[in-house]
């Protein structure tokens, strides 16, 4: 090897070595920050901070490992030191808070510098910074929110903590928060001599009462629905069973009806064979009847022979015996005997062999009355109990018959009542749906009908909102002009006001002549004013009075005499005159008895008095008044004087007594 070769390789074996040399010196000096810590490191003039990695250098630097991991921070507030609620609710609440170093340079500086990086790792270190603040948050809140709201909103309760808190708390950061206990704090826990756990008492108790109540109803309620389903359980399960004990009954009755008729058909079969039994027997009686009456007559007409036989043999005898004493009629008194002897020991031997004789015929009749009796009543005995086997087969045969039919008929009755059991629950199920879709269609029916009411209502309720807007419209114009008038009537009696208080003041400054002569001119102004009023008053009556004449007398051809006035005046008491005669005529009875000739136009007055003034000079009655010429005329007498008084008391009722004659009869011309 040459010389540049072996330097070349010490060269090379030195860079190995020094690189070497700081690949142990960077490993040693280079300090790793793992997750969740920061690497404080403070140098000569700054402090860095790393969460990474950084060279830290012996002598020259520091170095000073900080935990920023989230720490958990426990509040826990219970019993008496329960947090009071906006309605004054004590809760126990226990919350935690998730806090930890925020991870910026300054933050962790700024922590490192207020705390020290092993406090403010320690967690209590950070339960003693934060214990207050977040007490105080908590406290803060809960104020703000009912105990329903904080147990119920929890999301909202612990959003508004930490807005309160804040994330920004010097250097550390709110994380989160988290709810783990929150119930109300118990009665007993609670201080009754505490105003606001007085008032918490009195609401919790309010609440729970009512919520007692509620739950108390609802156990109600549930109990009642309860015992009503149960109630239409049992009524169903007790429809049920009347179903099936009808059915049953039914069946019964049908099964006890066809025993019945089976058992009537039995004794019916019984009875006819009885009667014909019975028939049979009394055939028999019949005819062993009629055999014992032939029986009795031949025995009666065999012993009526047999009298007649004994006449005719003691007839005999008694001829014989005649014979005998008519032959021998000497024979004694004691042959007589021993004949009458011979012939009694005869006859009774004759009796006896005669009753011998009945006797053998009546034992042989009554051992064939028995032989036939007994041949009858064993018959009939064969032919009874032949009948009772028959019926008791038949009967047997039915029962049997009966019984197959009764099972079957039960059997069928089950299956029946089976079916009808399902048919009924079809059609309740079909009567619920119904019922239901009747329900609904009623209620249908019902919004139908009340949708009309209601849009009418709806009408009408806009009719009244419009009607009270227009009035509300018409009473605010009303108002104004009402206003307005008023402001204008104040006005002018301002303007008045101040004319009059100008004018006093013009009048204050006048003179006293002047003053004077300026009353004088108001004076004249206020006469003027009077008779210009009272001018347009007559006026007003004249107008007044030319109406009513011109509407009473509107087609009288009349002559207007006076002025102003008189000649309404005279008018109406011309017509007050009439209306008073009228009423006088009308209302007695003899000026109408008087005057009526003179009223019903049976009679002229003015041609009856022309009549009377014809009859005299008309020079002599010219000068006269109508009554004074009555009067002279009735004065001088004669046949009128009683037409004369009817034309005096006429003239007065006219008021033409005091008229001249002339002037009545120019009138009358």
């Amino acid at each position: 090897m040459d010389a540049i070769g072996l330097g070349a390789g010490v060269l090379i074996a030195v860079v190995a070595l020094i690189v070497l040399v700081l690949l142990f010196a960077v490993s040693r000096l280079f300090r790793k920050v793992p997750q969740g810590k920061a690497l404080i490191i403070s140098k000569v003039r700054k402090v860095d901070v790393t969460f990474t990695g950084a060279m830290v250098l012996p002598v020259l630097h520091k170095s000073e490992v900080m935990d920023i991991s989230v720490k958990t921070i426990d509040i826990e507030r219970t019993g008496q030191e329960g947090l009071i609620c906006r309605d004054n609710i004590r809760a126990d609440i226990r919350i935690s808070f998730f806090v930890r170093v925020n991870k910026t340079v300054e933050d962790v500086v700024k922590v490192a510098q207020a705390i020290g990086t092993e406090r403010a790792s320690d967690q209590e270190t950070l339960q003693e910074l934060f214990n207050a603040k977040f007490s105080e948050a908590l406290k803060t809140v809960g104020k703000q929110l009912d105990f329903v709201d904080l147990y119920t909103k929890r999301d909202e309760f612990r959003d508004q903590i930490i807005r309160v808190i804040g994330t920004d708390l010097n250097g550390y950061s709110l994380e989160d928060a988290a709810i783990d206990y929150l119930e109300q704090t118990p009665m007993a826990s609670l201080d009754s001599a505490n105003i606001l756990d007085a008032q918490g008492i009195r609401k919790i108790t309010e609440l729970t009462a009512i919520e007692h109540v509620r739950t108390n109803e609802f156990r109600r309620h549930e109990e009642k629905e309860i015992t009503r389903q149960n109630v239409d359980a049992r009524e169903a399960i007790l429809e049920l069973e009347r179903r099936q004990a009808d059915a049953e009954v039914k069946q019964r009755r049908e099964i006890e009806t066809m025993r019945a008729r089976e058992e009537a058909e039995i004794a019916k079969v019984q009875a006819e064979e009885r009667l014909k039994s019975q028939a049979a027997q009394l055939r028999t009686d019949e005819q062993l009847g009629i055999q014992q009456q032939n029986q009795q007559r031949e025995i009666e007409v065999a012993g009526k022979n047999r009298e007649r036989v004994i006449a005719i043999e003691s007839e005999r005898i008694e001829k014989d015996r005649l014979l005998e004493v008519i032959g021998r009629e000497r024979e004694t008194e004691l042959s007589r005997i021993a004949k009458d002897k011979e012939l009694e020991t005869e006859k009774r031997s004759i009796a006896e062999v005669i009753r011998e004789r009945i006797a053998v015929e009546k034992t042989v009749a009554e051992q064939e009355e028995n032989i036939k009796k007994l041949r009858v009543v064993e018959e009939a005995q064969r032919t009874r109990e032949a009948v009772v086997i028959r019926a008791e087969a038949e009967a047997q045969e039915n029962l049997v018959k009966g019984i197959k039919a009764a099972e079957a008929a039960e059997q069928a009755a089950k299956f029946k009542a089976r079916e009808e059991l399902t048919l009924a629950e079809a059609r309740q199920q079909a009567a619920e749906l119904e019922t239901r879709a009747k329900i609904r269609l009623a209620e249908g029916v019902q919004a139908e009908e009340a949708a009309a009411g209601l849009a009418a209502a709806q009408v009408r309720e806009r009719d009244a909102v419009a009607l009270e807007k227009v009035g509300r419209a018409e009473a605010i114009v009303e108002r104004e002009k009402a206003v307005v008038v008023a402001e204008a009537l104040r006005d002018k009696l301002k303007g008045e006001a101040e004319g009059l208080t100008e004018k006093a003041a013009a009048l204050a400054a006048l003179d006293s002549a002047s003053r004077e002569h300026e009353e004088y001119r108001l004076r004249l102004d206020a006469e003027k004013e009077i008779r210009l009023a009272a001018l347009d008053v007559q006026r007003d009556v004249a107008e007044a009075q030319a109406v009513v004449l011109s509407a009473g007398l509107e087609k009288a051809d009349i002559d207007i005499v006076g002025g102003e006035t008189m000649f309404f005046d005279r008018v109406v008491g011309s017509i007050g005159l009439g209306k008073s005669v009228d009423g006088f005529v009308q209302h007695s009875d003899v000026v109408g008895s008087l005057a009526r000739p003179y009223l019903d136009g049976s009679a002229s007055f003015t041609d009856d008095l022309a009549k009377l003034i014809g009859a005299v000079s008309t020079e002599d009655v010219k000068n006269l008044t109508l009554s004074a010429f009555l009067a002279k005329q009735l004065q001088a007498g004669g046949p009128d004087s009683d037409k004369l008084r009817e034309l005096m008391t006429t003239a007065q009722q006219l008021g033409l007594a005091e008229t001249s004659v002339a002037t009545v009869v120019a009138a009358k011309q």
